[in-house]
């Protein structure tokens, strides 16, 4: 996948236009589901804010809360299209909130439409996938857009989700078509179902197993060794200059994982720890399987019984990728050193 972006050419200045995306769901074909997930292809600033401030600016005259979740470049650019109404929005750059894929529908989506009033439609712009994105970090961000549909299914809430079509490679675009219900062509008129849309099939096709790093030691643990095995990985991790705050997220993630593997992955598993590309990266392996898709990736509530581990994974590191399958689970962090 290539991630190489080419900057914005200049645009005549900004026009509002009328919202592209209708946010009330029609009863010619029964029931439909409150819950709305567009992606908008667009291809130039003008058409990314022709799609996306008709859309906030529809909300805003509604009563509806709105949240914008974008790259830092594209904030700037949606906050000065809005003009006075952007403070009547959350502005968010999904840079910083969203490194991490696994963090963005609980610490992103979830935490702003459950603070909403009940009854209330939430509306939400997020911007998961942009040009610069690597290549290990793409699985998790499709697999990301494909659970937002489990995670807001029968909930009044619209997020809509902007891909650039120039500086996205061809697959991005067509994975959007799977991965959203529906899909819209700014400047090409109102949005139009996608015929592609299977959210399963990109959550098990990208479930690829991760390529093995060679010689990197493996630390074997169980129940009686896991206050040893998180010293190992925050000592091996100190040396390759992990320090702070983020070598004690690292110690965390360790002991939240390892402790999963001995409660409910056969009681025992497999840790690695190396240094990769400015990060360092920290493994746990062992003979469980995930089955949960949204595993992790729900708001903990008072009442919950598990979960609150991969969750806290999800949330202190800067990349989480999982594989599983009959032979057990990985789950691989990274930690910007």
């Amino acid at each position: 996948m290539s991630t190489v972006a080419q900057p914005f050419e200049p645009t005549q200045p900004f026009e509002p236009v009328a919202p592209l995306a209708s946010d009330e769901p029609s009863d010619t074909d029964g029931p439909r589901d409150p819950f709305i997930h567009p992606a908008l292809f667009y291809g130039d600033e003008r058409e990314y804010l022709a799609g996306t401030v008709s859309f906030i600016r529809a909300g805003l005259e509604a009563g509806d809360p709105v949240a914008v979740a974008v790259p830092g470049d594209n904030l700037a650019l949606i906050r000065d299209g809005l003009g006075a109404d952007a403070d009547a929005v959350r502005l968010m750059d999904m840079r910083e909130a969203g490194r991490n894929p696994g963090r963005i529908i609980p610490g992103v989506l979830r935490a702003f439409a459950d603070a909403q009033p009940p009854g209330r439609r939430v509306r939400i712009i997020g911007e998961p996938i942009w040009a610069g994105r690597s290549d290990t970090e793409y699985p998790a961000c499709v697999q990301h857009e494909a659970l937002i549909n489990a995670a807001f299914t029968g909930r009044a809430v619209s997020i809509l989700c902007p891909y650039d079509t120039r500086r996205l490679a061809p697959q991005v675009i067509a994975d959007a078509y799977v991965t959203h219900p529906t899909v819209i062509h700014a400047g090409a008129g109102p949005e139009s179902g996608s015929g592609a849309y299977d959210p399963d099939d990109v959550v098990a096709r990208y479930n690829e197993p991760l390529a093995l790093v060679p010689d990197v030691p493996s630390f074997a643990f169980d129940a009686a060794s896991l206050s040893h095995t998180r010293h190992i990985a925050t000592d091996v991790a100190a040396q390759l200059g992990l320090t702070g705050v983020r070598l004690q997220d690292l110690a965390l993630v360790t002991a939240e994982l390892t402790t999963n593997s001995v409660v409910h992955g056969g009681g025992s598993g497999t840790l690695r720890v190396w240094g990769q590309d400015g990060n360092v990266v920290c493994e746990v392996r062992d003979k469980g399987r995930l089955t949960d898709q949204l595993a992790g990736r729900r708001p903990a509530s008072r009442d919950q019984r598990g979960g609150r581990g991969l969750l806290m994974v999800n949330l202190v590191s800067d990349l989480v990728r999982v594989h599983t399958g009959a032979d057990g689970t990985t789950v691989r962090c990274w930690f910007a050193v």
